[in-house]
């Protein structure tokens, strides 16, 4: 507890030199969109700002940037973002990966799998012995595949796993190049809207057992169905599991700067909802659950502004 509230001290009295670079994700995904229009509001709005974005591989990268200080704010997933405080999953033989706190819960990101619509693809057994893209190297999507593949009882021998960025995941399932691909974004995905206005798609459902047993070994899953018409020719609902994307911070940057920051993306979750393809949730109460790791200083310095009891935001991280 002792080195919880030396960091909290440390927090309070952190820098800020008014460049911010922000880890977003590769093109085509949401946490580009997101991360783009987000650093045009903050640099817009406060003009003691200036934020730039950075292209990264997803979750995992940008959870290693900003503890090595590459990068000051990023979007991860909930369940990676855990991991790298853990060190379990893809983090368990790495050093642990601190040094950020969380900001705010935003939306729920889907975990999407994209086929041809004439493919003979129906269930996600079906991708035995087929040619599938699981997202990037050690990015949250491509731990979402396995993890969904293995409820399945489908490991690496039985699917020729590839590992692509979303864009080229698109444009080699066009091609016939891979059979299927895994997406973990907030839906609509601007990546796979894209590849459906040029060609015929479905997305396959996870299964009702299969769901619970992913929602039983991972507390992060959540059941998430994405809306028919989410993308051009989607007749039906589709069925899937889902996990949270969070908006973190750099512990060296200032609290000052993180409230001011988070007052930005609340005052102005209007402007970001209009220009992102996923229902955000920002409101106070609903973007403080279901996150694991301590909040900002600067963030908990909103959270109270706005009436929220402090002790609300006390994280079970924090009595490590």
């Amino acid at each position: 507890m002792c080195i919880v509230m030396l960091a909290g001290i440390l927090t309070s009295c952190g820098t800020n030199t008014g460049k911010i670079k922000f880890g977003a994700a590769g093109l085509g995904g949401t946490y580009r969109v997101f991360g783009d229009t987000f650093a045009n509001l903050v640099t817009s709005k406060n003009k003691k700002y200036k934020m730039e974005v950075k292209t990264t591989a997803g979750s995992a990268a940008n959870l290693r940037l900003l503890s090595d200080g590459y990068i000051q704010m990023a979007v991860a997933q909930t369940d990676l973002t855990n991991d790298a405080y853990e060190r379990t999953g893809i983090f368990e033989n790495e050093k642990q990966h601190g040094g950020y706190s969380a900001v705010a819960a935003l939306y729920t990101e889907a975990c999407q799998i994209v086929v041809k619509a004439d493919s003979s693809i129906n269930t996600v057994e079906d991708l035995q012995d087929k040619r599938v893209s699981v997202g990037e190297e050690e990015s949250g999507t491509e731990q979402n595949a396995k993890q969904i593949l293995a409820a399945y009882g489908l490991n690496d021998s039985l699917v020729d796993e590839v590992n692509l960025d979303y864009s080229n995941a698109a444009e080699e399932l066009r091609e016939g190049k891979i059979d299927a691909f895994f997406c973990t974004a907030g839906a609509q995905t601007t990546v796979i809207g894209e590849l459906a206005k040029k060609c015929d798609i479905r997305l396959l459902s996870i299964d009702e057992k299969s769901a619970e047993k992913l929602k039983g070994t991972y507390k992060f899953y959540t059941d998430c169905t994405i809306p028919k018409e989410t993308y051009n020719g989607q007749t039906e609902d589709v069925k899937t599991v889902g996990v949270n994307a969070v908006l973190l911070a750099s512990d060296k940057l200032s609290a000052d700067t993180v409230k001011d920051i988070t007052k930005i993306l609340f005052e102005n979750k209007q402007e970001l909802q209009y220009a992102l393809p996923v229902d955000i949730s920002l409101d106070e109460k609903s973007a403080v659950e279901g996150i694991t790791i301590p909040f900002h200083k600067g963030a908990v310095a909103y959270y109270e502004e706005c009436g929220m009891d402090a002790a609300e935001l006390t994280t079970e991280k924090e009595s490590n």
